[in-house]
Formats: C-alpha cells, structure tokens, sequence
C-alpha cells in the first residue's frame, strides 16, 4: 500500500527510502518474501508504495548493503539465500538521487549570483579545473575531485560563505553517505564520469556574465547527472543480462560439441 508519511509519528517519518527498505526488511522478517525468492519489480514496488523508481531503486541498494537482498544477473533483486541476524538498520543517510535533487534546486541560483559577480582570473581557474577534470577522466580517476573543485569554484565566486558551505556540505555528502557512495560506484563501474561539454557550457555561460544563461546551464547540467543516475542502474542490469546470454552461449556450444 502507498506510503504516508503524515500518519507517521515525529520519530517514525523517515526518508521515503528508508520507509521503503523498512517495509520490505519487515516483509522478509514476516515470511511474506522468503530466502531466495525475486522480489516484485521495480515498477510494481513503485506503483505499491506509491513513490518513484529512483526512491525504489535506494531502498534497494540499501538493502543491498545491509545483505538482505542481492541482485542476480539478469534477472531483478532477490531475497539473500543467507539473512543477516536481525540488528537495527544503520543510518544509511542520504541517497543519490536525493542529494542530486537538492543541487539542482540551490546550484542553479549559486550559479546565477555567480554570473553577476565572477572575475576574470576566477574563470581562467575554472578553466584549469576543466583541464583537470579531462586528465581525470582519461586517467579513470576515482573521487570526482576536480568536479568538486569546479563546482565549489563558483560557489566562491558569489562572495558569499554561506553559499560556499552549503556546496561544500552537499558535495561532502556523497563521500559520507554509504547509501550515496554504493551508489556513485555502481555509476562509475558502467562507464559514468563527470560530462565534460556540460561543464564547458557552464563555463561559457559564467563568461557571458549572464545570470540566466548560467542558472539554465546549471539546472540542464545537474538534470543531467539525475539521468545519468538512472541510466547507470539500468545499464547494470543490462550489463548483467548481457553476461548471462554470453554465458548460455558459451555453455549451449559447449553441450552442441559433445
């Protein structure tokens, strides 16, 4: 049945994942879902709990840490053949999707106010960012650190402190949160890295001095970096498809020898 958090007690409301993970831990405590069986789909757990795929897709992998489910190839999530001994959940915190939501909504305007205020030796810096978030890239450099760096730039550039905490804590949040990180890894194993256009159109629209065109560049950016999310964890289980067939295919000539 659809989640709602506003029948929940202060202590109860949790994060849409979390409320997620925690009612299909207690289905698998309950027997409703038993060591080794599938799980219902994404879309159908989706359209159960009457919250989004992406929101299905954390409480999955925050399952996935706590080893109470795992993914198969090519087939969808099972319940793990082993349970884990009961134990109280670990604050997983912040999900990815979330954490992207929440730049998109503050970058966008930190981008903006940049725009009005950024100086030239300010934009010949990121420019050296940019460089290096190339050398990066082809050097398939784990971290994202020049990315960080660029994007925290900009929050400098407003003069304001409390725009460049803000950043910096969001930012810091994807190396705190075991949930956010699991996450960052499946993505980067699938080939996912910082876009490297989508930075040089911000860059030339912080030239500009244009505090529209910047705030535009930002918010299609980190729209972006949500799809690529998505794509992530689809490629994954594509990937995981595609290894299975590869492996009957192997097995079925193996059989056609004999």
């Amino acid at each position: 049945m659809p989640l709602d958090p506003m029948t929940r007690s202060p202590a109860e409301t949790r994060k849409l994942y979390q409320q997620v993970a925690a009612a299909v831990a207690d289905g698998i405590a309950a027997g409703r879902y038993a060591p080794g069986q599938r799980l219902p789909s994404e879309r159908d757990l989706a359209e159960e709990f009457g919250v989004s795929r992406p929101t299905i897709r954390e409480a999955m992998l925050a399952l996935e840490i706590r080893g109470m489910v795992e993914a198969r190839h090519g087939s969808g999530i099972y319940v793990a053949d082993s349970l884990p001994a009961p134990s109280p959940a670990p604050e997983l915190d912040i999900g990815a999707f979330e954490l992207t939501e929440a730049r998109a909504l503050f970058e966008p305007e930190a981008a903006a106010l940049a725009a009005a205020t950024i100086t030239d030796q300010e934009l010949d810096r990121l420019e050296e960012i940019l460089a290096d978030m190339v050398e990066e890239n082809a050097a398939e450099a784990k971290g994202e650190q020049a990315d960080r760096r660029f994007h925290v730039a900009i929050a400098e550039a407003t003069r304001n402190a409390a725009i460049v905490s803000v950043v910096e804590t969001l930012w810091d949040a994807r190396y705190r949160s075991p949930l956010c990180r699991h996450m960052l890894d499946k993505a980067r194993a699938v080939g996912v890295k910082p876009r490297i256009d989508e930075h040089r159109q911000l860059l030339d629209a912080l030239r500009t001095r244009d505090p529209q065109r910047a705030r535009k560049a930002m918010r299609e950016h980190l729209e972006q970096v949500i799809e690529g999310l998505l794509a992530a964890t689809e490629l994954e289980a594509l990937e995981r498809a595609r290894t299975e067939v590869e492996a009957k295919r192997v097995e079925y000539a193996r059989r056609r020898a004999v």
